[in-house]
């Protein structure tokens, strides 16, 4: 390959070009990026930034973006896949290419009338209207949303969390260990509220912004953050070469159905199952592009990443898959710090998962037998 253009120029974009260097291609690196940023971390942007205690944390330094000798085409859109060999962009121009890495990531789903937190300008938004705001209301209970709950609160506002389910992060942590994360938000002064979705979020006078609640209930709030997930990124590639289904599909190694054509990251549905963390999109870099320059695959991932989250001084951190077996194997959730395990319905010997909150040195230590 003499060109291969990667269309996402976030973490999983970044983390290819720099194995693609690693691996010895030495050909011509393109790499396109909606954002006029250079790539930057996701993670603080809920936490420190939002407290004004750091800006933008870069994930590269100058000098190491310039060793990639990419060409890097920011604030610039990919609009089609018009081959297998060409990619459009939404200046007018087009790439052509040998090889192509989709790390387009998602997009948050949205609400009308409420900030979402995905990028550097998103955070920026937020963190200018948490400045006036007294009552901060929060649609979703997962991490991101909890994360901003946090934040709030250690600003002093007043913090409201709505979330659809019974209980928060039942999706990832299961039942058990998603009330557990959720006490965190009474714990620290916030008021959850579990069972209910959210009909509408109005904006009187625009000032005052209203949640209406599906039971009747109403939340008043100066400033509303939905937190309800992501979708991949993949409206660009409708009606081009790419099979995309709940993200890019690809095999365990990141290959698409074009075998010049890699998927990494939140986008890549990888052998059915997409994988949105922040260690993800490094681990699948890393094998997708080798696979790339491989012109097959040669090599796979697994999907049991891991992933933390930091709320209201508490670290909180998972890696494989829940089950409905849990078990605490240290420590006690009355007291906030304690690490089980989840184990495999068949093989109840296997530890197929683990969640620690404040305990990352036995966490370390026990995620070595995973299954």
């Amino acid at each position: 390959m003499r060109t291969i253009a990667i269309i996402g120029a976030s973490l999983a974009g970044l983390r290819s070009a720099q194995a693609l260097r690693q691996q010895g291609f030495d050909g011509r690196l393109v790499v396109v990026g909606d954002e006029i940023h250079l790539p930057y971390d996701r993670p603080p942007l809920s936490k420190d930034f939002l407290l004004g205690k750091v800006e933008a944390v870069p994930l590269a330094d100058q000098e190491d973006l310039d060793a990639l000798a990419a060409d890097w085409r920011l604030g610039v859109q990919a609009t089609g896949l018009l081959s297998a060999r060409e990619v459009a962009l939404s200046d007018g121009t087009t790439v052509e290419a040998d090889g192509f890495v989709i790390a387009t990531g998602g997009v948050p789903r949205t609400i009308p009338n409420t900030h979402v937190l995905r990028t550097l300008d998103d955070a920026i938004k937020l963190r200018d209207a948490f400045g006036a705001a007294q009552h901060v209301g929060v649609i979703g209970a997962g991490f991101i949303g909890a994360e901003i709950a946090s934040s709030a609160r250690a600003l002093g506002k007043d913090v409201t969390v709505v979330e659809a389910l019974p209980t928060p992060l039942t999706r990832v942590l299961g039942a058990e260990m998603g009330t557990a994360c959720g006490h965190l938000h009474g714990d620290h002064g916030s008021t959850l509220i579990t069972g209910v979705n959210v009909d509408s979020v109005n904006v009187d006078a625009g000032i005052n912004t209203r949640i209406n609640l599906a039971d009747g209930r109403r939340v008043d709030a100066d400033v509303v953050v939905a937190g309800i997930g992501t979708r991949p990124a993949t409206g660009w590639l409708a009606g081009g070469p790419v099979k995309v289904d709940n993200g890019v599909v690809c095999d365990a190694g990141g290959v698409t159905n074009l075998k010049n054509v890699v998927a990494v990251g939140d986008v890549a549905n990888c052998a059915g199952h997409r994988a949105e963390h922040w260690t993800s999109a490094t681990e699948q870099a890393q094998i997708a592009t080798r696979n790339l320059l491989a012109g097959e695959t040669v090599a796979t991932h697994t999907n049991g990443g891991y992933v933390w989250s930091d709320q209201y001084g508490v670290r909180i951190q998972f890696i494989g898959r829940a089950t409905n077996d849990v078990r605490v194997e240290d420590g006690s959730i009355e007291d906030r710090k304690f690490v089980a395990t989840y184990r495999d319905g068949d093989n109840p010997e296997d530890v197929v998962g683990i969640v620690a909150m404040s305990n990352a040195r036995l966490f370390t230590r026990l995620r070595r037998n995973l299954k």
